[in-house]
């Protein structure tokens, strides 16, 4: 799967950051919280609706 599958732009959701797609998570809080150390297994416990495949 092309990560670009996964990822929308959308001026009307979040200002038009970058989202996984179907969802208002932008990518950006899924990099900072990766880069801040946590694991793929906290960040699916605080936001449910992503999949581990999103957060690859």
């Amino acid at each position: 799967m092309r990560f670009l599958d996964r990822i929308q732009t959308d001026p009307t959701i979040c200002h038009g950051a970058a989202c996984i797609k179907g969802t208002r998570i932008m990518v950006s809080v899924v990099l900072d919280t990766l880069a801040e150390g946590h694991s793929v297994e906290e960040i699916l416990t605080e936001y449910p609706t992503l999949t581990v495949t999103d957060i690859h």
